[in-house]
């Protein structure tokens, strides 16, 4: 039931006008957002979030479509209009499988490109593709999903309106989004305990692992720190064995962790890197601290560098 909710809530805001309050004169016309209506047949909260994952862009990137042409405008939209539903359209891929938001960014990338093909003017392409970076890859963005980028960068990488350094670039963001993707085996890795005993990531025994990248002073650390040590529901499931956590410092000034060590819960993993191959050797795409990954028994991945709203939410459910 709360899920049904939340999808009603999320499908009512994505339909919501945009723009609200006062606006600055324009020496343009900007148009309005041309929202798609939803089949009349279609009556399941599930089928409505499909239908909205991979239609919501129909009318904005119609090759027919007429609008006025200006660089401060999308297809004839205000840019901080289409920003606003880029960001809700994210929250709907949210609400559907992984087949289903691979397709819906597939589709995304194909109508940007033909909108591209048939007037350079539109400024869709370069705005999505912007778009895709803010919310979808930057890794202070509380929407990250470098499941949904991954299938806008591979089609990006090999886009010919591109020089080989940008097509380089997206590339190598697939690369790094590729690893340890959710539902596959995340990668075995060794780290040594505060002792100087070396263990192993598949060498912890527990229904689920919570595996998180942090550094000392890091007060986005502190944060997740506390908040897993004042939640009654994961203590408990930490101390039941439900849950383990493994806390990794991936970086060199090992002083520095020592030093932080009575911040560190004793129910914990904790430990470093001894190796430096974490990050040097690309076994993890860690591209900011802190990181969080969820893994089940089998160490498959089911949440991967989640923002800790999300992370919070999936062991509150567990």
């Amino acid at each position: 039931m709360a899920m049904n909710k939340r999808i009603c809530i999320l499908l009512l805001a994505v339909l919501a006008a945009a723009g609200c309050g006062q606006k600055k004169a324009e020496r343009f016309t900007a148009l309005p957002f041309p929202d798609i209506t939803l089949p009349s047949m279609i009556q399941s909260q599930k089928d409505a979030a499909e239908y909205y994952a991979e239609h919501f862009w129909d009318n904005l990137t119609d090759p027919e479509r007429a609008y006025p042409s200006d660089s401060l405008l999308v297809s004839g939209v205000r840019k901080d209009d289409v920003e606003q539903r880029f960001a809700n359209w994210v929250s709907i891929l949210d609400m559907v499988d992984l087949k289903t938001s691979e397709k819906a960014v597939k589709m995304l990338y194909e109508k940007a490109l033909a909108c591209e093909k048939k007037d350079t003017s539109s400024n869709v392409f370069e705005t999505f593709e912007a778009f895709a970076d803010k919310y979808m890859y930057d890794p202070n963005s509380p929407m990250r999903n470098e499941e949904y980028y991954l299938h806008y960068a591979l089609r990006l990488a090999s886009y010919p309106g591109f020089s080989s350094q940008e097509q380089a670039k997206y590339a190598h963001r697939a690369e790094g989004c590729a690893l340890n993707r959710l539902g596959q085996k995340a990668a075995d890795f060794r780290f040594a305990d505060k002792a100087g005993k070396i263990r192993t990531l598949y060498g912890i025994d527990a229904p689920y692992t919570l595996l998180f990248f942090s550094n000392p002073g890091c007060e986005a650390c502190l944060n997740i720190i506390n908040m897993l040590k004042e939640e009654q529901k994961v203590s408990a499931m930490i101390s039941d064995g439900t849950l383990a956590v493994l806390n990794i410092y991936i970086d060199e000034d090992l002083q520095g962790w020592r030093d932080y060590m009575p911040i560190y819960p004793e129910t914990w993993y904790n430990g470093f890197d001894p190796d430096l191959v974490i990050r040097g050797d690309g076994l993890y795409s860690v591209r900011a601290i802190p990181s969080l990954y969820l893994l089940d028994k089998e160490k498959r991945v089911i949440l991967k560098d989640a923002p800790e709203n999300k992370m919070m939410s999936c062991l509150m459910n567990l």
